[in-house]
């Protein structure tokens, strides 16, 4: 009985050790007495020979891998960063990464070509254009000359990212004081602009008291002038006050009586 159970108890074990599962976001490849067989496996299970075969499972999702480095400059400074290269594996290329770089080799690689491309384009721009807009036109350009690399490779670079930039003391203080310069001259023609607005809406209500006092005096003939007199008369001769009114007949002057 005991025989028995231990039998079955061998069998089991090596049912379970002769069966492998690739998941998702991975590749497998069987390797058979040395032999590595180019068939990709996709995500599921896989039965093998353990005495004669393995599988080997790469990934081939989006990976993440951080570099801090010191990023020549143009005019010969040192710009610590911390870089960040998003790549993965094109899966097809699987079996010649393993065959010609490794499993778990593949960080190597990529921060050795990353380190000489880096270095390469940084150099074509100043210190002050890492920490500017120009920061993406540098990403992309060590992102693409990386790829002209390692594409062929096997390798997808899919981003590369600039963070953490740390200027030398001395250059960080003059872009600090360009850019405080800057704002300063924003402001500057900020206020002169709302000057010469408020300077401009002056002149144009002037303008304007100007032609309508052009329209009144031109509208005002002696006919209008007279009729005005003759109503002012009469708005005087209705109020019950008494008043003294000296006038020539054409012009009432009205005197106070108590004064």
């Amino acid at each position: 009985m005991r025989t028995t159970q231990y039998v079955l108890f061998i069998i089991v074990a090596i049912a379970f050790s002769s069966c492998a599962i690739v998941r998702q976001g991975e590749v497998g490849m069987k390797r058979r007495l040395g032999v590595l067989n180019q068939k990709i496996i996709q995500p599921g299970s896989v039965g093998f020979n353990p005495f004669t075969s393995t599988v080997i499972k790469m990934p081939i999702r989006t990976m993440n891998m951080e570099i801090s480095s010191n990023l020549p400059s143009k005019e010969g400074l040192n710009v610590a960063a911390v870089i960040s290269i998003l790549y993965r594996i094109e899966p097809t290329k699987a079996p010649y990464i393993v065959e010609n770089i490794g499993v778990g080799n593949e960080q190597n690689v990529i921060s050795s070509v990353f380190r000489s491309t880096a270095a390469d384009v940084c150099s074509r721009f100043f210190a002050k254009d890492m920490h500017s807009a120009q920061r993406a036109n540098i990403e992309k350009e060590i992102a693409t000359q990386m790829s002209e690399l390692l594409v062929p490779r096997g390798f997808v670079i899919e981003a590369v990212l600039l963070k953490n930039i740390q200027l030398p003391a001395g250059l960080a203080r003059a872009v600090e004081e360009k850019l405080e310069a800057e704002q300063d001259a924003q402001r500057m023609e900020f206020l002169l602009e709302r000057e010469k607005r408020e300077a401009q809406r002056k002149k144009i209500e002037a303008e304007g008291i100007r032609d309508a006092q052009k329209i009144i005096s031109e509208g005002l003939s002696k006919n209008i002038i007279e009729w005005q007199s003759i109503e002012a008369f009469r708005e005087l001769a209705k109020s019950p006050n008494t008043k003294t009114i000296i006038t020539d007949g054409k012009s009432p002057m009205l005197i106070n009586p108590k004064e």
